[in-house]
C-alpha cells in the first residue's frame, strides 16, 4: 500500500510517498480502507519535531490522525461494527491507503467521506478548550483564529451552549464568522480595542499561535481562563496549553448529535491528493483555512 511517510524531522519537504506494509486491527480496533485523511496542524507540527508529549515519535514515521473509510478488517473483542461500515474516527497513519482506527463512529449519512474525515480531532479539540476555559451559558468567549477547523467548531459548540463568541479572523473571513453566529472582528494593529468595542470578555481560546497570549490574558483579567492550542510559550503567561486529547468516542457522538440536528458544519476547505501532502502541510501552516483540509485517497 502508498503511505506518506518522513524520515527525518524538518519541512514539507521532507515528506515521502513510500510502499509501506499493510497494518493490521490489533484487539480492540479496526482496519479501514481510507478514503480520505484529516490534515491537523498537529500534523505538521510533528514533521517539524516540535516537542509533543501525548504524540511521540519513532523515526521513520507515519502521519496523520483522522480517517474516514470502509472497515475492512475487525480486531478481536470488538463488537458493534463490521466490515463493509462507513465509519469516520482516530488512529494512526492515517496518510495512506489502509490505516487502523482506534476510535471510532458510523458515519452520519449527511456526510461525504471528505466531509467526515475533518471531525474528528476537530471536534475532541474544540470541546476539551470549552471544557477547560470553564466559560458558561451568558458569559462570552473571545476565539482568536476563529475560521478554521477548530474555531469552526468552537464557534458552533458556544452558540448551542448559548455562550457568545468574539472570533477574529482575516478580512476574507468575517462574513462566515458572523454566518457562525460570531461577533467578528480583523487581527492586526488595534485588534485588542477593537475587541474590547464588542463586549466584556470572559474567557478566551488561542486557536492560532500568533502570539496573542499577553493580549488574551489582559483581555480576559484572569490568565486561568486563557487556552492555546498553539502556543507552547503561554505557560509563561501563566495561560495554559493544552496538547492531551480527551474522550474521541464521546466528540463523535456528539458531532453526530449536532450534525443530525443540523447544528454543526466544517467545510472542507481544499482536498489534496495523497502525494500532495507536502502541499496540504504548506496551505495548514500559511493558516487563513475556513474550515478543513483533507487528503483524499
Amino acid at each position: 500500500m502508498k503511505k506518506v511517510s518522513f524520515a527525518e524531522f524538518g519541512g514539507p519537504d521532507v515528506l515521502q510517498l513510500v510502499d509501506a506494509e499493510e497494518p493490521h486491527a490489533g484487539p480492540g480496533h479496526i482496519r479501514i480502507a481510507v478514503r480520505a485523511a484529516g490534515v491537523n496542524p498537529v500534523d505538521w507540527r510533528i514533521r517539524e519535531g516540535q516537542i509533543l508529549g501525548a504524540h511521540p515519535v519513532e523515526l521513520p514515521s507515519g502521519l496523520g490522525l483522522d480517517a474516514a473509510g470502509v472497515v475492512d478488517e475487525v480486531g478481536e473483542g470488538v463488537v458493534g461494527v463490521e466490515v463493509g461500515d462507513r465509519v469516520f474516527g482516530e488512529g494512526s497513519s492515517t496518510y495512506a491507503e489502509t490505516a487502523v482506527l482506534s476510535a471510532w463512529a458510523r458515519m452520519p449519512s449527511e456526510l461525504t467521506f471528505e466531509e467526515a474525515a475533518g471531525y474528528p480531532s476537530v471536534m475532541e479539540t474544540a470541546l476539551r478548550v470549552i471544557g477547560e476555559t470553564g466559560v458558561r451559558r451568558g458569559q462570552t468567549l473571545l476565539v482568536s483564529g476563529a475560521a478554521g477547523g477548530v474555531g469552526s467548531a468552537v464557534l458552533q459548540i458556544a452558540r448551542d451552549r448559548g455562550i457568545t463568541v468574539i472570533g477574529t479572523a482575516g478580512a476574507a473571513n468575517q462574513g462566515y464568522l458572523r454566518g457562525l453566529g460570531a461577533l467578528a472582528t480583523t487581527y492586526g494593529e488595534g485588534w485588542a480595542e477593537r475587541v474590547r468595542r464588542l463586549g466584556t470578555v470572559d474567557a478566551a481560546l488561542d486557536l492560532a499561535g500568533s502570539g496573542v497570549i499577553r493580549e488574551l490574558v489582559e483581555l480576559t483579567g484572569n490568565p486561568e481562563k486563557v487556552v492555546s492550542i498553539a502556543d507552547l510559550g503561554a505557560p509563561e503567561f501563566g495561560a495554559r496549553f493544552s496538547g492531551t486529547a480527551g474522550s474521541m468516542p464521546a466528540a463523535l457522538a456528539q458531532a453526530i448529535d449536532m450534525i443530525s440536528w443540523g447544528r454543526l458544519h466544517i467545510p472542507v476547505a481544499k482536498s489534496y491528493a495523497l502525494a500532495e501532502a507536502a502541499a496540504a502541510h504548506i496551505d495548514s501552516q500559511a493558516g487563513h483555512t475556513r474550515g478543513r483540509r483533507v487528503l483524499v485517497i
